[in-house]
């Protein structure tokens, strides 16, 4: 089943065995820049987010909807990397991510962090459904960590007992022609992954699970 705003992705070796939206889920690098996503879309993403599986119930992961425009998106813009710069502010949203790895220090007895790991951990579950939901509304996410995160946590007041991590570009495929070549050349190449027998282990770690053809 091909899903709204596809390219030619062809599925990879196993991928093809896997539910929608996750088949099709790629990172494409050309957005189109004339884009907008409304408010009611933006919500039903971070909604994915809002329901992730969390450790306790702390969910300790936090969001920045910077959408493109708009000031918090200006500053990130003037802190991505040189490899970020040309094609995440075409996004039309770009979700800025965080979580809590202390204790609210005007809070003592408020959410206490038991293991930042978690946090962490946690985090990356609320992403994955943002951008799986995303897919399953015919839109793409790409996630990158190119960006000066300490400058941007200061010029967006984020606390300390937070830290920023990623950003989740969000929107829908643009035209290659506008873009660099770079930039395009990025979205042409080959999707690649270890294979399972690399990093599944059965009895004992090095040894490949017994259920995995060889």
């Amino acid at each position: 089943m091909s899903m709204p705003g596809d390219r030619v992705h062809a599925p990879m070796p196993g991928a093809e065995t896997l539910a929608e939206p996750m088949r099709s889920r790629w990172s494409p690098s050309v957005f189109d820049d004339r884009h907008v996503l409304g408010s009611d879309e933006i919500v039903r993403i971070l909604h994915a987010g809002q329901w992730s599986p969390s450790s306790g119930n702390q969910q300790p992961w936090a969001f920045v909807v910077a959408e493109r425009g708009s000031p918090s998106h200006a500053a990130l813009v003037d802190h991505l990397s040189r490899g970020n710069s040309g094609w995440v502010p075409r996004a039309a949203v770009v979700i800025i991510t965080a979580t809590q790895v202390a204790a609210d220090p005007a809070d003592p007895e408020g959410t206490r962090v038991k293991d930042p790991a978690l946090s962490y951990y946690d985090l990356g579950q609320a992403a994955a459904h943002l951008t799986l939901q995303a897919r399953s509304m015919g839109l793409h996410a790409h996630q990158f960590g190119g960006f000066d995160k300490a400058a941007v946590a200061s010029d967006l007041g984020v606390p300390d007992h937070f830290r920023v991590v990623s950003g989740i570009a969000i929107g829908r495929l643009g035209d290659p022609l506008a873009v660099s070549e770079r930039d395009r050349e990025r979205d042409q190449r080959e999707r690649r992954r270890r294979p399972l027998q690399d990093f599944v282990h059965g009895v004992a770690w090095g040894s490949v699970w017994d259920g995995i053809e060889r």
